[in-house]
C-alpha cells in the first residue's frame, strides 16, 4: 500500500525529500548514477546514429588497389616532361576491368574514374587537356603531367589494421559507410533507449471531437514523444492515467517491464491531487521531489527503480514540459545512450531587445528566436511571450536563452543561449 493519503495529498513515506535546489544540483542528482546501457549487436542500419562500444579496426586498404580519379589517359609521366607529346593508345579500362594491359614509353590508355590503373603507367591526364587524333589511334598531351597525377593510391584513405572507430564514436553516414565498405555488417553499441511517455490528470482526454466539460486535450504526450522521436530515441506511449496513486503506480511499474526510461507529467507540485511523487518515493530507493531555483519548471522529481530504470516526474504545464525535458531528461538520457556531449550546444547571443524580468531568486529560461547577422554572430532577435500555459507562444523559438537572477538585461548585452534548432538560424 502507497504510504499516501489520496484524500488530503499528504505524502507519508519518509522517502521522499523536497528541497529548493540549483539548476547544477538537480542535474548531478539526476545524472550521478546513470551509466550507459549494455551494448548489444546492431546491424549497421540499425546503428546510424548510435554510440560505438567497441574497436572496430580495417581489415583491408581503401583505395583497394591504384586506380584513376577521372576519366582520361593513363601514361607515364616521364613521356611528357618536354610538354606537349603525341602518344600511341594502345588500350580502354573502364572501372571493374580487370586488366593486364602494360604502358611503355610512348604508350596511352584510355582510363575511367575508377578503373585500375595498368602496369608500367604512374600518372593520368585528364581527358579535358588531351586530344585524341581523328583516327583513334593517338592522342596529343597537350602539358607536361606531374607524376602521380590523378592517382588514387592503395591505402590512400585508409590502411590495414587502421582504427576506424572506438567506445564513444558516434555513427554518422560516412562513419557507417567506411565500415560497409569493409564488409562490417554488425558492430557492438548501446541502443537507442525506449523511453515510455505517461500523461497524468484526470482532466486529460486524447478525444478528437467535442470536449465534455472541464476536460482538456493532452498536449504533454504529444509533445515528449516527438521530442524524444526527434532526439533518436525510440518512444512508447503509455497513455494517460487518473489522479490516483494506485493507477499512476500500475502506469509506472507496466513501463518499467518494457522501457529504458520512463517520463511522466503533472502531479509533481503541492496540490491535493498531486501523487505521483509520492508514487516515486514508493517505487524507487532514493526518489526526491525537488523545488529547483528555475523557472519554468521549477516542481521536479526523480528517481530510480531498482535494477536501474530512471523515472522522469515532469510539471505539467506545457513550457515547463518542455523546458525540464531539455535540462533533464535529454541530457540523461543521453547518458544512457553512451554520448559523451550530453547537452545541445550553448552559445552567447547579442541581445537585440530589452529582457527585462524581476529578482525571485530563479534562473529563467527564456524560449527565443536567434539568428546569424551579416557581423557573424548570433542574435537574440525576439523574445517569446512568457508563461508556462503559452505553448503556441514558443512555436518559433529555437533557442533557450539563460538569465540569470537581477533585473534584466539590456540591448547589445551578450546571453548564454542554448540552441535548440540550428536549422532556423539562418542569417537576417
Amino acid at each position: 500500500m502507497l504510504g499516501t493519503d489520496e484524500k488530503s495529498g499528504e505524502v507519508c513515506s519518509a522517502r521522499i525529500t523536497s528541497l529548493m535546489m540549483s539548476l547544477a544540483e538537480a542535474r548531478q542528482f539526476v545524472l550521478r548514477d546513470l551509466s550507459p546501457l549494455a551494448p548489444v549487436s546492431l546491424t549497421l542500419d540499425e546503428a546510424l546514429g548510435c554510440v560505438a562500444a567497441e574497436v572496430v579496426t580495417a581489415r583491408e586498404p581503401s583505395p583497394r588497389f591504384a586506380n584513376s580519379s577521372m576519366d582520361g589517359f593513363a601514361l607515364r609521366a616521364l613521356d611528357t616532361e618536354g610538354g606537349s607529346v603525341r602518344l600511341r593508345i594502345t588500350d580502354s579500362i573502364f572501372a571493374g576491368d580487370l586488366t593486364t594491359t602494360h604502358v611503355s614509353g610512348g604508350e596511352a590508355v584510355r582510363i575511367m574514374t575508377g578503373a585500375p590503373i595498368p602496369e608500367g603507367a604512374d600518372s593520368v591526364c585528364r581527358r579535358e587537356e588531351a586530344t585524341v587524333d581523328p583516327d583513334g589511334a593517338t592522342v596529343l598531351i597537350h602539358r607536361a603531367v606531374l607524376l602521380g597525377e590523378a592517382v588514387r593510391l592503395v591505402g590512400d584513405d585508409v590502411t590495414v589494421g587502421q582504427a576506424l572507430l572506438g567506445p564513444g564514436d558516434e555513427i554518422g553516414p560516412a562513419l557507417l559507410a567506411v565500415l560497409a565498405s569493409q564488409g562490417v555488417t554488425s558492430l557492438l553499441a548501446h541502443p537507442r533507449p525506449r523511453v515510455g511517455v505517461l500523461s497524468t490528470g484526470n482532466e486529460l482526454s486524447d478525444a478528437g471531437g467535442e470536449l465534455a466539460p472541464g476536460k482538456i486535450r493532452d498536449a504533454n504526450r504529444p509533445a515528449l514523444l516527438a521530442s524524444l522521436r526527434q532526439s533518436g530515441f525510440t518512444p512508447v506511449d503509455l497513455g494517460i492515467v487518473g489522479d490516483t496513486s494506485k493507477e499512476i503506480a500500475t502506469a509506472f511499474q507496466r513501463g518499467v517491464q518494457k522501457c529504458d526510461a520512463i517520463i511522466s507529467t503533472g502531479g509533481v507540485s503541492v496540490g491535493d491531487a498531486d501523487f505521483v511523487k509520492s508514487v516515486l518515493a514508493e517505487l524507487c530507493d532514493n526518489a526526491r521531489s525537488m523545488q529547483v531555483a528555475i523557472r519554468p519548471g521549477k516542481p521536479f522529481a526523480f528517481g530510480v527503480v531498482p535494477g536501474g530504470t530512471p523515472l522522469f516526474a515532469l510539471a505539467g504545464n506545457p513550457v515547463s514540459t518542455l523546458v525540464g525535458f531539455e535540462l533533464f531528461v535529454r541530457p540523461a538520457l543521453r547518458l544512457l545512450a553512451g554520448f559523451q556531449e550530453l547537452d545541445r550546444p550553448t552559445i552567447l547571443m547579442v541581445l537585440g531587445c530589452p529582457m527585462p524580468r524581476r529578482r525571485d531568486g530563479k534562473l529563467h529560461l527564456v524560449h527565443v528566436v536567434g539568428a546569424i547577422h551579416d557581423d557573424g554572430r548570433l542574435h537574440i532577435e525576439r523574445v517569446a511571450r512568457q508563461g508556462s500555459h503559452l505553448l503556441n507562444a514558443i512555436t518559433e523559438a529555437n533557442a533557450l536563452a539563460i538569465v540569470p537572477d537581477g533585473e534584466g538585461l539590456d540591448v547589445g548585452q551578450m546571453v548564454p543561449t542554448m540552441i535548440l534548432d540550428a536549422n532556423q538560424l539562418n542569417g537576417a
